[in-house]
């Protein structure tokens, strides 16, 4: 295997010097004959974000259309990714083109629009400051492992040879009716969500349900959904049963559930065709 070399940028909120300083020495451990870089971006704070929305746009680009990179692994989520869509797509380079692109949350901005337009690899997986926090090593070494070594113990086991996708659902239902929602037609489409009342996760799949951008989905599989606000009143359908009946109004079938999530051994689902 030649060795790879791994881009780290931040294209939503910061993450700390120790958080990357965990992966260095992961990478070190286990696959000391590659590299990662940080880019100092990562490390930025204006306000809510990882630097203003120019500067993360550059910082995407510099490595994105930087030849000597092979993969893009997004350091974390949080909010802020689609503010630098509009800016950084005319300015994708011949190198970008060639890159696999891993994140989840937040990132299914960028991982949609780049999937849309056929711009290199995409995957849904773990992110770049998950170790110490989330992540023992399990998810980080399921991503690195399909990255560097083509493994796939760590990818989601219901894979079947169709095309797919991987969304958080606040992230999918934002895109509909923007011109960076990709084609999912035939695919089928994983999603998950954090952090939401059910009464919201009911409403964003109404939404979904009736998208015309995602008529002709091969089916739904549903991620986990964690850390549930509570209603003020209980709203009287668990999960399952809100999935099921969403899936049935999109009139496609509801396959049953995947390992993605915001959750500790987040699986890897590579969008496409494995």
């Amino acid at each position: 295997m030649v060795d790879m070399r791994i881009g780290v940028v931040a294209p939503a909120r910061t993450i700390s010097r120790e958080a990357a300083a965990r992966m260095q020495a992961f990478m070190a451990l286990n696959w000391p004959a590659h590299d990662i870089v940080f880019h100092p971006q990562c490390f930025m704070i204006e306000g809510h974000f990882a630097g203003p929305d120019d500067v993360r746009a550059a910082a995407f680009l510099e490595f994105a259309n930087d030849a000597a990179f092979d993969a893009i692994w997004f350091a974390r989520g949080g909010y802020g990714s689609n503010r630098i869509i509009d800016a950084i797509m005319p300015q994708i380079g011949a190198a970008a083109r060639h890159k696999t692109y891993i994140g989840y949350s937040d990132m299914g901005f960028l991982l949609g629009a780049l999937y849309a337009r056929g711009i290199g690899r995409q995957a849904h997986g773990s992110m770049a400051s998950a170790i110490g926090r989330d992540d023992k090593g399990v998810d980080a070494g399921w991503v690195l492992g399909w990255l560097i070594d083509g493994r796939r113990d760590g990818l989601e086991p219901t894979l079947d040879g169709r095309p797919a996708a991987a969304f958080n659902l606040s992230i999918l239902t934002t895109m509909i009716g923007t011109p960076w929602l990709p084609d999912l037609t035939d695919h089928v489409l994983h999603v998950e969500e954090v952090s939401e009342p059910l009464y919201r996760i009911d409403r964003m799949l109404f939404q979904m349900a009736h998208a015309t951008q995602l008529k002709g989905i091969a089916g739904v599989r549903l991620g986990a959904v964690t850390d549930i606000v509570e209603n003020d009143v209980p709203f009287g359908e668990n999960i399952e049963q809100i999935i099921i009946r969403w899936c049935r109004e999109m009139d496609v079938p509801y396959l049953g559930r995947s390992g993605i999530g915001h959750i500790a051994q987040n699986r890897v689902v590579p969008f496409g065709v494995v």
